[in-house]
């Protein structure tokens, strides 16, 4: 017999969050091995364009960052093959270079340092969007940990590796965890590999939906106060986490050779 059908919608949600901090704890993987995954699932998930875009994390001591090695596409990355560099973009670890539109990245971090990881990419439909210098606008659940958390910058800088396109892009991003950058592509920071690899999974979902649904119509737009609440319920680490382990075993099926072999993922 059920006990919960009476319980309200507060109670509930309090007892699924209890629940899954205790499901889903941290994870074993190192960034490294995040990293390597997260290009894999980028690559699957439509982000592969040529050599263009980066992803970088910070690194143990202050003022570094992981990053690809610049040559490799994203389905060639692995956790041995990855760059420690500093701020002047000099490798620390590893062989070869960075790409030189990492800079930009730096500005992000000194100016977030709730921020450990970036993914910036040219996927189709966010890159698509771009184009036409709309905003992405959040309209459908599955897209509310974007709700209001994306920034748009309406102008293009240029190529991005100067200090200039450092400070307008960091200016542009604000607190937000994501940015739609017209004529050019998107770029998340998040709390933890984790999140940046869901949100930029998620924003290049967002844009398809976005462009179907402007061809078939107009969009309306969701009730604040329940996208909200939505977005607030899906943003938690431990949901982060879990998403984040879907994607990154389903990736090691696909890529077994992205990290060491009998690397175990929850």
């Amino acid at each position: 017999m059920a006990n919960s059908l009476d319980d309200p919608k507060h109670v509930l949600v309090d007892r699924a969050a209890r629940r899954m901090a205790e499901e889903f704890g941290d994870s074993s993987l190192t960034v490294r091995q995040k990293l390597a995954l997260t290009c894999r699932v980028l690559f699957d998930a439509g982000h592969d364009s040529g050599l263009a875009g980066q992803i970088t994390a910070r690194g143990n001591r202050p003022g570094t960052y992981y990053t690809q090695r610049l040559g490799y596409g994203f389905d060639e990355v692995t956790e041995d093959n990855l760059l420690l560099v500093d701020e002047d973009l000099q490798v620390l670890e590893g062989d070869g270079m960075p790409n030189p539109a990492n800079r930009f990245h730096s500005w992000i971090y000194r100016a977030r340092e709730d921020v450990t990881c970036i993914v910036h990419t040219h996927p189709l439909h966010a890159a698509s969007l771009a184009m036409l210098e709309v905003p992405l606008i959040v309209s459908q659940m599955d897209t509310t940990p974007l709700y209001d958390d994306c920034a748009f910058l309406p102008t293009w800088p240029g190529i991005p590796v100067g200090n200039e396109e450092g400070e307008i892009i960091s200016a542009a991003l604000g607190d937000k965890r994501a940015v739609l950058l017209a004529h050019h592509g998107q770029l998340v920071a998040g709390r933890t590999v984790e999140e940046a690899c869901n949100l930029a999974v998620l924003i290049e979902r967002a844009a398809r939906m976005q462009l179907l649904a402007m061809s078939a119509g107009t969009i309306r737009p969701l009730p604040d106060d329940l996208a909200r609440e939505a977005h607030d319920w899906t943003s938690t680490p431990q949901r982060h986490r879990a998403t984040f382990a879907y994607y990154a075993r389903r990736a090691l099926r696909r890529h077994p050779d992205c990290v060491a072999p009998g690397t175990v993922i929850g």
